[in-house]
């Protein structure tokens, strides 16, 4: 069975985050954006819901985290190569980013995490395809 994952952040600054989220080459359906919300395209299956706090108190009774404070979520996306980890973290901090943790290198795998505007920590992790057992 065919799955999608809509991944689901509160935002501050909608505009602000589809501003950072453009400079690291993602882009957005418009089809599902007004001045609310917009879906952001990860893959083929992945989507980032971003909403901004006042659309998003719509979908939870619960306190929306302040994520430069609290980690709700670590999400991981996985690079192609090694090289490709560290040219999308650099990526995201010269667009305004910050590193969350020092890289992580453990021969077959290697992560480099990064908080958006907002503090969602977003990792990017290379794994050796040798190394991996299915």
């Amino acid at each position: 069975m065919a799955t999608r994952v809509f991944i689901n952040l509160p935002v501050k600054d909608l505009q602000a985050s589809i501003t950072f989220f453009t400079k690291l080459g993602y882009t957005f359906n418009p089809q599902f954006t007004d001045e609310h919300a917009t879906c952001m395209i990860i893959s083929d299956t992945i989507y980032a819901m971003l909403i901004t706090h006042s659309r998003f108190r719509d979908f939870t009774k619960k306190a929306i985290a302040d994520a430069t404070k609290t980690t709700e979520v670590l999400i991981a996306l996985s690079a192609e190569s090694k090289e490709n980890v560290h040219e999308w973290a650099e990526k995201a901090i010269a667009a305004g980013g910050k590193e969350a943790n020092e890289p992580q290198d453990h021969g077959f795998m290697i992560s480099r995490s990064v908080e958006d505007p907002d503090g969602h920590i977003w990792e990017i992790v290379w794994m050796d395809p040798n190394f991996v057992q299915n």
